[in-house]
């Protein structure tokens, strides 16, 4: 079964780790790449057992990839948090990894290709409530992806949907 790290970029994200670092737990690893926290944004991380290592001046998002173990990479914003439901989608995933599914970027089972990322849908939290953002958000990708946009993977049209949500938190 490919193992799936969590990456997150953090600078001063303190308020807001602990959080989003709760809800990983089907992740089997956690890298955190620290753009320069004053404040305990690396010993929080470090408390959830997180690998942090220090951002790089003009290092490319793929620069950090060396760094993840072979398998699939969850990114996260530290303001976001897997929903319980999001978090089950990943605990059968990897479930179905593990009985029929044995390489990374190979098919899910019962589709012909290759899989080349599972998407989500996104909720954020404003002044006026939870608002569902209209597109599903690529952030399940294998090691080996290729094509990002800052910190994040570029949408792939053809993602696979999870069920389950991330939740965008705005408020501290």
């Amino acid at each position: 079964m490919p193992p799936i790290t969590a990456l997150l970029h953090t600078e001063n994200d303190v308020r807001r780790l602990g959080r989003a670092l709760e809800t990983v737990y089907p992740c089997d690893d956690i890298l955190i790449v620290d753009h320069g926290s004053r404040d305990g944004t690396v010993q929080i991380a470090r408390a959830y057992g997180a690998r942090v290592v220090a951002a790089e001046p003009g290092a490319s998002p793929d620069h950090y990839l060396r760094l993840v173990r072979p398998g699939w990479i969850l990114c996260l914003d530290p303001s976001e948090s897997l929903t319980e439901k999001l978090a089950a989608s990943l605990f059968e995933l990897k479930m179905e990894w593990k009985t029929e599914w044995k390489t990374e970027g190979t098919s899910p089972p019962g589709n012909t290709g290759p899989a080349p990322a599972f998407c989500f849908r996104l909720r954020e939290e404003t002044n006026e409530g939870w608002i569902e953002v209209p597109h599903s958000q690529t952030r399940l990708v294998p090691r080996t992806w290729s094509r990002w946009d800052a910190r994040f993977p570029i949408h792939e049209p053809s993602a696979v949907a999870l069920e389950g949500e991330l939740l965008r938190f705005t408020f501290p």
